[in-house]
Order: structure tokens, then C-alpha cells, then sequence
């Protein structure tokens, strides 16, 4: 009995874990992805599908064989770490499958308009900050230690649509700030 409770908990079938009318539910909803972002996608959704379900999957099975499963507390973790590698992997196969390539260089395209995909350069109007540069990505990309700013954060939505030497109001939490394009790539 115990083993098949075991195979059951372990063995995870790969072509069955995400489908369903969950998943259907999520992908009303774009991801906007540069290919280099759709690329990272979907390396994490392999490495978790091949390396990380398999040893959580040992964990599983190792926690199972101490014996009694209600106070196991390696059961209750790998259970956890199991439930968060399955809710990834969902949540990876819905953005791939929802996702939408953008144009790295969009912004040639639009007489210098800035669009997502854009590489902008922006100064305070006040304070005499050094200038800042970000490119304009969609939210799953968003990485500000890599100067990748959401389309969906305050700055970025005050920038789509824009020009070069255009001054944009950005509210943040603290305050309005307002900032200059000095460059649009």
C-alpha cells in the first residue's frame, strides 16, 4: 500500500501535470517576451521539468521511507518544494504558450517612438541626476539590476508612445517625478 501511495506521490507525468481547464483560464493574457526572454523561459521550464522534478521527487521518496508521514517534517518540505515546482512549471508552460515576441529594435520602426522593445535614455528634470538608460520590456522580463523596466511600472507606461526631448510626469509611490527623454534606441 505504501508503495503505491509512493509512486503515486513520486512518479509526475509530464504531459498531464499542466493541461486542463486551468490553464485554459490563464492564457487570455499576452506575455510579451523578447526571444532571448521566451529562450530563458523556457530553459527554466526544462531544467525544472528534467533536473528539479526528479530530486524532489527523491526527496519524496526518501521522506516517505523514514515512515510515519504525520509528523515528517522532510515529508511536509518535499511536499512544499513539490508544490511549488509543479505551480512553476504551470505557470512557465502558460507564459510560453501565451507569450508574444517583441521587436528588440521596435522603436526604428516608429520614427523613434518608444514601444516596448525600446532602449530609452532619461534624466531627472530636477536634481541634475546623472542620465539613465532602460529598455522597455514586458513585465516576465522586468529585471531593474539589468536596466530592463517593465511596460506595466510607473515609468515605463509614462514613456510608451513618446519622443526624444518629450518631459513625461511619472507618479511613484513617492511623489511625481519628472523626467526628460534624452535618447530613444
Amino acid at each position: 500500500m505504501a508503495d503505491d501511495f509512493t509512486d503515486d506521490v513520486v512518479q509526475g507525468d509530464s504531459d498531464t501535470t499542466s493541461t486542463g481547464s486551468a490553464s485554459q483560464a490563464y492564457t487570455d493574457e499576452e506575455t510579451l517576451v523578447t526571444k532571448e526572454g521566451l529562450k530563458k523561459l523556457k530553459e527554466e521550464l526544462e531544467h525544472l521539468k528534467n533536473v528539479r522534478r526528479k530530486e524532489v521527487a527523491q526527496r519524496l521518496k526518501e521522506a516517505i521511507s523514514y515512515g510515519d508521514l504525520s509528523e515528517n517534517s522532510e515529508y511536509e518540505e518535499a511536499k512544499n518544494e513539490q508544490a511549488f515546482v509543479e505551480g512553476r512549471i504551470l505557470e512557465l508552460e502558460i507564459k510560453i504558450k501565451s507569450a508574444k515576441i517583441i521587436a528588440e529594435k521596435a522603436a526604428a520602426k516608429t520614427g523613434k517612438e518608444i514601444s516596448i522593445g525600446s532602449t530609452v535614455t532619461i534624466c531627472k528634470t530636477t536634481g541634475g541626476d546623472n542620465p539613465e538608460t532602460y529598455t522597455i520590456v514586458g513585465a516576465t522580463e522586468a529585471d531593474p539590476f539589468e536596466h530592463k523596466i517593465s511596460n506595466e511600472s510607473p515609468i515605463g507606461k509614462s514613456l510608451l508612445s513618446r519622443r526624444r526631448g518629450e518631459t513625461v510626469l511619472v507618479a511613484t509611490p513617492s511623489g511625481e517625478l519628472e523626467y526628460e527623454i534624452q535618447k530613444v534606441a
